[in-house]
């Protein structure tokens, strides 16, 4: 019997007025995977994250993690079951530091009792940061941070959610530095071979994309229009006709 997946949207739909922003989107994403979500502005991408991680709910269809109903969820209750994400805009508080950012979800399930005591906590935390080149600033306010630096500390915040399978990831790449993103693609290798975790991708920046993603899904005005390694449907009609018109 074939493993479930970890990510399964079935007939997902949202509309925001007259506009469908994502369009009977049927996907799975599998465990131990790291698959990119690619296509044109508009296609519904950031949207079907945020249906995803529990910020929008959906008009119709079914979302399904590890095997369990999750479109009725909330995000913190999304969080719980193991899903961490971040944002193309970073969304720090400013006003704390990057220690106190990163402990947030850490924290926020002490408080449901996960089960993981404070000296775990902050040796998971001072591992995490290490990983992502912050250890130093560990004690700076986020808004000191670069913009990179704000991604790099986003991407260890989402890390931090306990137990941890699912990481999903709007746009990591869009405006950082070449040297914050090789730490980026570095992070998302690492902890996928040691940790088997599942990511999902959205991006713009094939060339990440290809060295990262045995697999991308490609969507278009909501809809998902092909699949496959990224070689395969960037020669796909329908894609080239997506991105470059007819």
């Amino acid at each position: 019997m074939a493993e479930r997946p970890v990510i399964e949207t079935r007939g997902l739909t949202k509309r925001f007025g007259g506009v469908v922003a994502v369009n009977d989107l049927s996907f799975a994403v599998h465990r131990g995977e790291i698959r990119g979500l690619i296509g044109p502005n508009g296609s519904g991408k950031t949207t079907t994250v945020n249906l995803l991680s529990g910020l929008y709910r959906g008009d119709a269809g079914e979302i399904r993690l590890q095997g369990e109903r999750a479109e009725r969820l909330r995000p913190h209750e999304i969080a719980a079951r193991g899903v961490g994400r971040t944002f193309q805009v970073p969304k720090l508080f400013g006003n704390m530091t990057v220690l106190e950012n990163v402990l947030v979800p850490a924290l926020a399930a002490r408080d449901r009792r996960s089960g993981r005591s404070m000296p775990e906590i902050l040796e998971r935390t001072r591992q995490i940061l290490e990983l992502v080149t912050l250890d130093r600033l560990r004690d700076a306010l986020a808004k000191e941070l670069s913009g990179g630096q704000a991604m790099l500390a986003q991407i260890a915040r989402a890390l931090m959610v306990h137990p941890l399978s699912v990481l999903l990831m709007d746009e990591p790449f869009a405006g950082v530095h070449v040297t914050i993103r090789q730490i980026i693609i570095e992070t998302i290798l690492r902890m996928n071979r040691e940790e088997g975790l599942t990511i999902l991708i959205v991006s713009h920046e094939m060339a990440e994309l290809r060295r990262l993603c045995s697999a991308v899904s490609v969507m278009h005005e909501g809809r998902l229009i092909a699949e496959g390694a990224l070689d395969q449907v960037a020669n796909d009609p329908q894609v080239l006709e997506a991105y470059l018109g007819r």
